[in-house]
């Protein structure tokens, strides 16, 4: 917790008189600045903007939000009918950011920003909820203290900060390598707890190209400024993997790095991933060819998919294929005859082969027709 404390005392401090140390130079879109007051914009800091990944109509969670600024433009993106939800754990960052929400909202016209207080990596906890129940059931020895641990458990069901799929697209800007190592893992499984199948998280962070040794790790300073509590290029994805995610990809990668330290280079990316390849395998005979460019490809779920070759696939990852991001790599092959969903049977996921074009068109298909022109005009 002495990393948590570094980074809350900060922060705070930065929420009072900007730091630029703790700000990478980031290119916004300045049409979204006319409209948020200049407090807001000194005194938050990233390294990104995944705020140009989100989409009208969308609910929108920004992980340690800070006072505002991907929250407000968000909320200008997705427009009156979507949402934008904030959430931090510094009580500065929260007062100059809720301050201005009807700042902001007067000039929009329409209000759809809200903020909460909370740790990122207990998404669950309504830490002004708590501190509400604790008011009238203090810590005061060994016993209250178990009691309020309950409390916290039954709080996180009970009343949740944030409830479990709700969420569309789950935003953060340079504040997951603040979480200490072994919240790491509780903190991806916490994003991917709280975005509704289907969504997708984008998040701008600070990554290592080598391992960050103990001793900077241990650095306070070198950690609440972004630094030291970096994951690896590889580590970074592989979280988001280990979460439970597909369709992990790089959006933006930074050439230049932010810092260098020891001859470790920290540098900004911007990841997308996507929730919901979860649920059960069946089998419609449907195919997909992968286009290339490449030979072949390796899925997230273990599919080794060829060049040009019809492979068979269950039905769960033919819908998969057909949207973001891998739709424009895949051309589809229904069946001649379509199986109905409810009367199809298992498929074997755990398999990769080829579809032979019979299972497609039937192993009674026939037919002889007549050429067609490709081209809809004339063939010769």
């Amino acid at each position: 917790m002495k990393t948590e404390h570094a980074v809350k005392t900060r922060y705070a401090n930065a929420a009072k008189a900007p730091e630029a140390a703790l700000c990478c130079p980031v290119d916004y879109d300045k049409k979204y600045l006319e409209v948020i007051p200049q407090e807001v914009i000194e005194k938050d800091y990233g390294c990104g903007d995944p705020s140009k990944y989100v989409r009208p109509g969308e609910t929108v969670l920004d992980l340690g939000s800070g006072t505002g600024k991907i929250c407000f433009i968000a909320s200008q993106v997705v427009g009156p009918k979507g949402r934008v939800i904030g959430v931090d754990m510094t009580d500065d960052m929260l007062e100059v950011a809720r301050r201005n929400v009807p700042v902001v909202g007067e000039a929009l016209g329409f209000t759809n920003v809200e903020f909460r207080k909370g740790r990122i990596q207990d998404l669950a906890l309504d830490l002004e909820v708590l501190d509400e129940e604790l008011k009238s059931h203090p810590i005061t020895d060994a016993a209250s203290f178990l009691a309020a641990d309950d409390l916290a458990a039954e709080l996180r069901v009970t009343k949740p900060l944030v409830a479990s799929d709700s969420v569309d697209v789950v935003v953060s800007n340079c504040v997951l390598n603040l979480v200490e190592p072994q919240a790491k893992a509780q903190m991806f499984a916490e994003i991917f707890r709280v975005l509704k199948m289907g969504g997708r998280a984008v998040i701008s962070d600070i990554v290592a190209d080598e391992e960050v040794p103990e001793h900077l790790q241990a650095d306070a300073e070198l950690w609440s400024g972004c630094i030291s509590g970096a994951l690896t290029e590889e580590g970074f994805l592989e979280a988001f993997a280990d979460a439970g995610f597909f369709g992990i990809e790089i959006l933006k990668f930074d050439a230049k790095p932010w810092r260098t330290a020891e001859g470790i280079e920290f540098r900004s990316v911007t990841v997308q991933a996507f929730k919901g390849k979860q649920g059960p395998c069946f089998e419609r005979n449907q195919a997909v060819i992968y286009r290339g460019p490449f030979k072949e490809v390796l899925d997230d779920d273990g599919h080794r998919l060829q060049r040009g070759t019809r492979h068979a696939v269950c039905d769960k990852t033919y819908s998969l294929y057909k949207q973001e991001p891998y739709a424009s790599f895949f051309e589809f092959v229904d069946p001649l005859s379509e199986i109905l969903l409810g009367e199809a049977g298992p498929f074997d996921c755990a398999r990769t082969s080829p579809r032979h074009p019979k299972e497609t068109k039937g192993q009674d298909y026939q037919a002889t027709t007549e050429s067609e022109c490709c081209d809809g005009g004339s063939c010769c």
